[in-house]
């Protein structure tokens, strides 16, 4: 079997991969898609590497069918489709017993601290699978996880019908959370520097501006009548992005910071302070989110097109990885299957 793998070094090679049938409780899943993010990009850059063990078959956005089922697994048969939510937890931690298993303090990440799914089959838990509806083809389906990130990032910022939402950054998780924020309601303002990403972000209909030729905190507080943004989204982990985010929200508004920081940022606590804000962090997700975001994208709520700039097979993988880290596309899928129709 093929697959992706990070070998350390900032190297990526097409490798062979042994796949043993799956084992009690385990689903093998024939992987039709797997998209590429942020996460990725870290591991390939060598962000990462106290953490992964190489070789790395990496990838968790993944979509496929049942290749062959477990004992004991009932409920799944082959052919059936999937996708997967990529956390193993377990379960006797303070955050677990505390109903936080998500964020589980010995969390194992499927495509980080184990293999992942840029690989043709690939044996996961099937309490992990979740199960896509027949009319939400595999290509999209991809889009779940993603998806599911930005649906945790809205219910985590306790969002209204009617408020004003500002997203700092517009690559696919910005543009999903103003997606899934709009949908919610929301009236949505996007920043974002690259002007590819805003015509493709003005195109479906959001609001964008260029942050670095705007007065951000004017235009918030024109678009606002001066109230100040309800809720502050941070997605693009620029440092200049994360200083603005207090000035930007109203009073007792909420700041989620959604984007990776590799490093410490300066945060402005006497306004954090004066105004009442609220700080939070929104780190993964939960099934409930998951299932949230099949119906957001089974419904064509998600302006899933818009973000996917286009389809590779598993041998591009490399040239994909360095499209993303160059700012060239926006989010690109492997085809690991080699049936894609770009």
């Amino acid at each position: 079997m093929k697959g992706a793998a990070y070998m350390g070094g900032g190297r990526l090679q097409t490798v062979s991969v042994d796949v043993a049938p799956p084992g009690p409780g385990e689903l093998q899943i024939a992987v039709a898609y797997c998209g590429l993010c942020g996460t990725d990009l870290h591991i390939v850059h060598g962000d990462m590497e106290a953490r992964v063990r190489t070789p790395l078959v990496f990838g968790h956005e993944v979509s496929g069918t049942v290749a062959a089922v477990g004992a004991g697994v009932q409920g799944w048969k082959a052919g059936d489709p999937l996708t997967v939510m990529p956390l193993v937890w377990d379960g006797t931690c303070p955050a677990c017993l505390a109903g936080h298993q998500h964020i589980c303090q010995n969390l194992v990440f499927l495509g980080i601290d184990s293999p992942g799914g840029l690989q043709l089959r690939w044996n996961v838990p099937a309490a992990i699978a979740v199960p896509i509806p027949s009319d939400l083809d595999l290509r999209t389906a991809a889009l779940v996880e993603p998806v599911a990130v930005a649906v945790h990032d809205v219910r985590r910022s306790d969002l209204q019908v009617g408020d004003h939402a500002v997203v700092l950054g517009g690559g696919p998780i910005g543009v999903l959370i103003a997606g899934v924020a709009r949908d919610a309601g929301a009236h949505v303002m996007v920043a974002e520097v690259d002007v590819s990403r805003r015509s493709r972000i003005a195109g479906l209909g959001i609001k964008v501006i260029d942050p670095s030729s705007a007065d951000m905190v004017a235009e918030v507080e024109r678009w606002t009548d001066g109230v100040g943004a309800d809720v502050v989204f941070e997605v693009s982990g620029a440092a200049a992005a994360a200083r603005s985010t207090t000035a930007l929200a109203k009073v007792r508004g909420t700041i989620v910071v959604v984007a990776i920081h590799s490093a410490a940022r300066e945060l402005d606590l006497q306004r954090l302070f004066w105004r009442e804000l609220r700080l939070l962090g929104a780190r993964v997700y939960q099934r409930s989110d998951f299932d949230r975001a099949v119906e957001l994208l089974r419904r064509g709520r998600i302006p899933a097109e818009a973000v996917i700039s286009g389809v590779v097979p598993l041998e591009e993988t490399a040239s994909a990885i360095n499209d993303l880290s160059a700012g060239r596309a926006m989010k690109i899928l492997v085809d690991v299957a080699g049936e894609a129709q770009a």
